[in-house]
């Protein structure tokens, strides 16, 4: 049975059995921002939501950072808020250590009222609708995610904003920017360390932690796989593993983009190779830059990127990101062992030949990510899209403004909202659903008036 298909209720009483401490369950489902929205039942009310779901409005893939459903896509009161049901991901019941014994937490997907018919509005399905793509034309992908994140202090500075939190070890609050410091890695071992336990016990293949360029950034990898849509299920676990983990920890994770103005921001990075029906890696090679299969699937994700950008960065805090020198692409771009353009070719041995994309933030829901840039890649093998002249050294000198990236958040919409990729890879109901989503949230935050305002504008008008 493929992995994505609903679970067997034999699982529920296998892990019941396993865990006779339990006595609730966290329902999760992952929404287009890749907040986790949900409901706790009891014990006694697991089976059910396997034999026949778990009903929760549709609303949920139209709601805003801040949960409040954006009317104009319809799934509100225009349909009466209706409930779907939720059926739960196999494999994805598992305990959570930092809630204590008693609490374990399902993942679910949504389908239409017919229990079977997958909603189009749900993130899961639409990365499957890519997977599906691929699978007819007998390759299959290979991925690997990474997450930055920062460490934060639970306590605000007196301005309001968020401040790194005070070493375990020293109880010094540290401003430094110091890559891969082993100093910093040794501050914050016991937090790390409880991150890979729960992680071995939520089945999230972690496969090592780093300290990144910010006070309190780091980094941590998941092991590759066949199979992008487990992967991406991975990556929202672990991204509530650390922030549950976090808070035990005297400090508060997070995955915002650009926490500081004058430190680096957080990214997820993607590794991507394909294989072809023998189970060859069709990027293998033992020239750097890879095969020309390598380069078409570079050039459809150059071509697409662009109109990807309301995916790769969907809030107005994710673009404050993009700066120049900061290791974040302005532009479409490639290079090999480079790590400032959009399109990294990794060093490595032949058999791993691979590429990595840089451009979406930590910010950015994994499931859309995956789907957007497989879909880009796809294109290029398609089409056989050449990805232009590679970037070599700083990619800042080689900057054309007539191709920079949408680096402001209203014409990033826009641009997905009138893109006919974007439309004829993810259907117009799901372009049209994100846009006005988007949109919403955008009108919603451009109507606050900050401090800043004040500060800037008050005393010269």
């Amino acid at each position: 049975m493929p992995y994505g298909t609903s679970a067997s209720p034999q699982e529920a009483l296998t892990f019941l059995e396993q865990h006779p401490a339990v006595r609730a369950i966290d329902v999760l489902l992952a929404d287009s921002s890749g907040v986790l929205r949900g409901k706790r039942v009891e014990r006694e009310g697991l089976a059910a939501v396997y034999r026949q779901g778990f009903a929760l409005p549709g609303s949920m893939f139209a709601l805003d950072i801040q949960g409040g459903t954006i009317q104009a896509t319809g799934l509100g009161f225009d349909e009466g808020d209706a409930d779907r049901p939720c059926l739960p991901v196999a494999g994805s019941l598992v305990a959570t250590p930092w809630l204590g014994e008693g609490v374990a937490q399902v993942q679910v997907a949504m389908v239409e009222t017919d229990g079977v018919t997958p909603f189009y509005a749900d993130c899961r399905h639409v990365l499957q609708s890519i997977l599906d793509r691929f699978a007819a034309k007998g390759l299959k992908p290979v991925v690997a995610v990474e997450l930055e994140f920062y460490l934060v202090d639970k306590e605000r500075a007196a301005s309001g904003h968020a401040q790194p939190p005070r070493s375990p070890r020293t109880g010094r609050r540290e401003y430094r920017t110091q890559i891969n410091a082993m100093a910093d890695l040794d501050d914050w071992s016991a937090f790390l360390e409880e991150v890979d336990r729960v992680a071995a016990i939520q089945n999230v293949p972690a496969t090592g932690s780093l300290t990144e360029y910010g006070p309190g950034q780091m980094e941590v990898n998941l092991q590759h796989g066949d199979c992008p849509l487990r992967a991406c299920d991975e990556a929202i676990r672990l991204k509530r593993l650390i922030k549950g983990v976090a808070l035990n920890h005297g400090a508060e994770a997070t995955f915002l983009a650009k926490p500081y103005a004058d430190m680096a921001g957080s990214g997820t990075h993607l590794h991507v190779s394909v294989l072809d029906t023998a189970g060859h890696n069709i990027f293998a090679s033992e020239a750097p830059d890879g095969t020309p299969a390598l380069h078409y699937a570079i050039g459809g994700l150059l071509e697409t990127m662009a109109d990807g950008m309301a995916i790769f960065a969907p809030n107005a805090n994710s673009y404050r990101r993009f700066r120049r020198e900061s290791y974040v692409p302005l532009q479409p771009s490639w290079g090999v062992n480079n790590r400032g353009v959009a399109v990294r070719i990794p060093h490595s041995d032949a058999a791993n030949r691979r590429l990595e994309h840089r451009v979406a933030g930590a910010d950015a829901n994994p499931y859309l990510v995956m789907a957007y840039v497989l879909a880009g890649m796809l294109h290029g093998l398609e089409q056989q899209i050449q990805p232009g002249k590679r970037t070599d050294g700083n990619a800042c000198r080689d900057e054309r403004p007539e191709l920079a990236l949408p680096h402001h958040w209203p014409v990033a919409i826009d641009r997905f909202a009138r893109s006919a990729f974007v439309r004829n890879t993810f259907g117009e109901r799901y372009q049209r659903l994100h846009a006005i989503t988007r949109e919403g949230e955008m009108d919603d935050y451009y109507s606050q008036v900050p401090a800043l305002d004040h500060t800037w504008y008050l005393q010269p008008l």
